[in-house]
């Protein structure tokens, strides 16, 4: 009898080409950093961490001697997100519902429905865990339009103290941070240019224009799930206000073991099984821990 054939390099593909649509954090998952990991193992991946030392003063009279001034280190990571997900599809069913209970129809709203909500929830909820236990901590400050602007100009202070890349941060909000930024009060501010004080210049085409806004329904910006059957919203979960990052101290990996299907035979009763097994993760990367902002519901200070 012909084993299942395994579609896992195929279907990892046609899942990425499909985040963009699909996935609110799609940003963080096609970062820089997920072309420089390998695979050592189903669950391990080894990132290079490369340094160099700085410059020297040079002599036009002297020629001194060379050494190797950079060093290869590596990060090693581990997958923890281990998940699996099966059905049985009896060919009655197939056929009396017209096709809709097909293998494609129900694979796709598993991914739509399920998958997909699921994956938004563990990185924002991984990448919090992960930057708490760095010894980051959250701004808990009660937002209003009175005070919103000078919140977002402190998580942007705190990544130009630490020397994170202007370009292409990204600010993700929930729908009503969302709306306390569009109602904020001095969202356009008089600045003198040249002398004169008629020059209007717009908030949002200034520093808040520097990063992206993105907007994410509010069950999906929590600090914390419960991941034993899908994803629910855990019992000590915080709702996460906003965010800043920078796409390039996150790394993604995932990868798919196995995903097959088998036609209908003794072994599964005359149903088509389908069957798909992945490893995942979400980390933020030791060197580059300044990326990261959090924003979370409470009442409290701009903390350091």
């Amino acid at each position: 009898m012909a084993e299942p054939l395994n579609y896992a390099e195929k279907y990892e593909q046609a899942l990425a080409n499909a985040y963009p649509q699909q996935l609110h954090f799609a940003a963080l998952r096609s970062t820089e950093n997920d072309s420089r990991y390998t695979f050592l193992n189903a669950k391990t991946i080894h990132i290079p961490i490369l340094s160099t030392t700085g410059r020297t003063n040079a002599s036009r009279d002297e020629i001194t001697g060379f050494s190797r001034n950079f060093e290869n280190d590596w990060e090693d990571k581990t997958l923890t997100f281990h998940r699996e997900w099966s059905t049985l599809v009896h060919p009655m069913d197939i056929d009396e519902t017209n096709q809709v209970a097909s293998i494609t129809n129900i694979t796709r709203t598993f991914n739509e429905q399920q998958k997909f909500p699921e994956m938004d929830d563990y990185l924002v909820s991984k990448l919090h865990s992960d930057w708490v236990d760095a010894g980051g901590e959250d701004i808990t400050t009660e937002l209003t339009t009175a005070n919103i602007l000078e919140v977002f100009d402190t998580l942007m202070m705190d990544m130009d103290e630490g020397d994170v890349p202007a370009t292409g941060r990204l600010l993700y909000v929930n729908p009503k941070t969302y709306k306390m930024l569009k109602n904020a009060e001095k969202i356009g501010r008089s600045i003198s240019v040249n002398g004169q004080n008629d020059e209007e210049i717009n908030r949002l085409i200034a520093r808040l224009d520097e990063v992206n806004i993105e907007k994410v329904p509010s069950k999906h910006m929590k600090t914390a799930y419960d991941f034993t059957t899908g994803s629910k919203v855990g019992a000590s979960a915080k709702q996460i206000q906003m965010f800043l990052v920078h796409p390039s101290c996150v790394i993604t990996p995932e990868k798919y073991d196995f995903v097959g299907l088998s036609a209908p035979d003794a072994k599964s009763k005359g149903k088509w099984l389908y069957y798909e097994e992945s490893y995942g993760d979400v980390f933020i990367l030791n060197q580059r821990i300044a990326g990261l902002r959090f924003v979370t519901e409470g009442t409290g200070g701009l903390s350091s």
